[in-house]
């Protein structure tokens, strides 16, 4: 007699379990830093077996990876949230407003702090955060030009993905002195972003017409 396969699992409770893990590393990066971080610290601290870790994350760095993408989830998710077209005058009132929105997942979440800008020397996680960094660069690009005509920009550099950059190594520094983003160093992110959009675009940007 033929044996019928085992059914699978079902998604969601594959998902349930990952969910589990991504959220007790998210705790034991909140409290400890990424040093505290090991495929047998989620375990316990999610409840589980190191092997149903394992079964998901091959390594600490894949886990990290797995983390960075939600973080910068978020991040895309804030650049797609309502905007008044009517009470936008210049461009930089766009720019305030959306590093408003990842100043503030940045606050909200002390995990997204340690992964992106503190010093963990992890080249995976390095990697994925630039990769990710190009892809909400993008996602800028078509909001600023969604919203105002936009000059012709440079081909061989990504601008908004390189402003991106530039203002998290403000907020770096921030959390390497204070172990927070300041609300002084908050400030000079934005301006930082602000200084480098502003070489590419000119103080007035024709608006376009009401967005439907």
């Amino acid at each position: 007699m033929t044996r019928l396969a085992p059914p699978r699992k079902p998604r969601a409770r594959s998902q349930a379990r990952i969910d589990s893990i991504l959220d007790a590393a998210r705790a034991l990066l909140a409290a400890d830093g990424v040093a505290s971080l090991s495929i047998y610290s989620v375990a316990e601290r999610a409840g589980i077996p190191p092997s149903s870790v394992y079964h998901f994350f091959a390594s600490v760095p894949a886990l990290l990876e797995a983390l960075t993408a939600d973080v910068h989830e978020a991040f895309r998710e804030s650049l797609q949230q309502p905007i008044d077209h009517e009470r936008l005058n210049r461009w930089p009132d766009l720019s305030t407003l959306v590093e408003a929105r990842m100043l503030a997942i940045y606050r909200e979440d002390v995990a997204a702090q340690q992964l992106i800008l503190a010093q963990h020397g992890l080249t995976e996680v390095t990697q994925a955060d630039r990769q990710h960094d190009i892809e909400l660069g993008k996602l800028l690009h078509a909001l600023f030009a969604m919203h105002f005509q936009l000059p012709t920009l440079p081909d061989d550099v990504d601008v908004f993905a390189l402003a991106i950059e530039l203002a998290d190594r403000v907020y770096a520094r921030s959390v390497q002195l204070h172990d927070q983003i300041t609300e002084r160093m908050a400030e000079e992110g934005m301006r930082v972003f602000d200084a480098y959009l502003g070489l590419y675009l000119p103080p007035y940007l024709p608006k376009r017409a009401q967005q439907p």
